[in-house]
């Protein structure tokens, strides 16, 4: 790869966000890195299902890049979404306005957790695996659907309880493991990178644009603070622009094992040193965002990390796991959007010209 990966990072506006967000996708030379032959799969990020800003890809990142696309002559378009234990993929798109921009534009919608939709198919990764093969001993599955075409991932600058921050690299995530992805969090370093050595195995271009409009502090990628930013980021490099959004956070990229082991790995650049950002000086950006804990994340960590590890199986892999999903789903649906978030974002959204803007999108 290059000796420097691009990043590019624009200042925007509610005004002149659809602009400013073509603009940092042609700093970042987009086209360089997406084959216009294939098709582009939108890979947008749901990590509520619930409308809280930093923690959703947004109506405007969405529409923003479908425009973008489409005036540089990208046709064939899809939109792919996936759930997680305590996100609703269907919930999610409506709340979040996805679904009147996908129709305005007439881009499909794919659920891949739905066979109707899409196959899982035994991929076998040409690189060596740091820890998937011996998670998945009977075959790692991804959907057929990925191979050979290009994807976009649309993230949001946030925090993360069990990475510290999350973006671009964890966004696969969701899209490439199924529903027993939850055995791999005691091990999600590794698997991130697996994921990005197997991405970079099948998909004809990788490309990323995150939302920093409004960004996420504290113990995400749910239970946060948000904050005003302004900003907007983009990169053909997943590592690289996951290492600017953690040191705009006020993180040394370097520290987040993640980065960390991808850069050593030369899968991605990672080291803030090796990377050039165009547009915006950031180099005195620091918002001092933490990560900190919530309920779900304290019980999550005392067993996947803690004394309880060597247990994990037994929780997470017999139908003991049920009573942990249904915790996290009670916890997040139940107690903390109608007490806490949901008070939290309203009121944010009365001051905030980007709650504005959310809010004049059609439901």
């Amino acid at each position: 790869m290059a000796s420097k990966a691009l990043v590019a990072v624009t200042r925007t506006k509610p005004e002149t966000v659809l602009e400013d967000i073509k603009l940092t996708m042609k700093r970042a030379r987009f086209t360089e890195f997406l084959d216009p032959s294939r098709t582009v799969i939108l890979k947008d990020n749901i990590s509520w299902h619930f409308p809280f800003l930093s923690a959703n890809t947004t109506p405007w990142q969405l529409e923003g890049v479908i425009i973008a696309l489409k005036e540089a002559g990208y046709k064939d378009i899809v939109c792919v979404q996936n759930e997680t234990v305590v996100t609703n993929a269907f919930k999610g798109e409506k709340l979040n306005k996805y679904v009147p921009i996908l129709d305005k534009y007439k881009i499909p919608v794919l659920y891949n957790f739905r066979e109707s939709d899409i196959k899982w198919i035994n991929y076998k990764p040409k690189a060596k695996m740091r820890i998937l093969d011996s998670i998945f001993t009977d075959g790692i599955m991804i959907p057929e659907y990925f191979l050979g075409k290009n994807i976009i991932h649309l993230p949001t600058v946030k925090c993360h309880i069990y990475t510290g921050t999350t973006g671009s690299m964890k966004n696969a995530f969701g899209g490439l493991l199924n529903t027993k992805r939850h055995y791999t969090h005691s091990v999600i370093h590794e698997t991130l990178n697996d994921l990005l050595d197997i991405q970079k195995e099948i998909h004809s271009g990788i490309f990323t644009v995150m939302d920093g409009t409004v960004a996420g502090c504290g113990p995400g990628p749910r239970t946060m603070t948000p904050f005003e930013k302004d900003l907007m980021l983009a990169s053909g490099d997943s590592t690289a622009i996951d290492a600017v959004a953690a040191k705009l956070m006020g993180f040394d990229p370097m520290s987040l094992d993640f980065i960390r082991i991808a850069h050593e790995s030369r899968i991605g650049i990672g080291d803030m040193n090796e990377i050039e950002v165009v547009g915006e000086d950031i180099s005195q950006e620091n918002w001092r965002f933490s990560v900190g804990n919530n309920a779900a994340s304290a019980v999550g960590k005392f067993i996947w990390f803690g004394p309880l590890k060597p247990f994990q199986k037994l929780f997470f892999r017999t139908p003991l796991v049920y009573l942990f999903v249904f915790g996290s789903f009670f916890y997040h649906d139940y107690i903390y959007w109608p007490f806490k978030a949901r008070p939290q974002i309203e009121a944010f959204k009365k001051t905030s010209k980007w709650g504005r803007l959310f809010d004049s999108y059609p439901e």
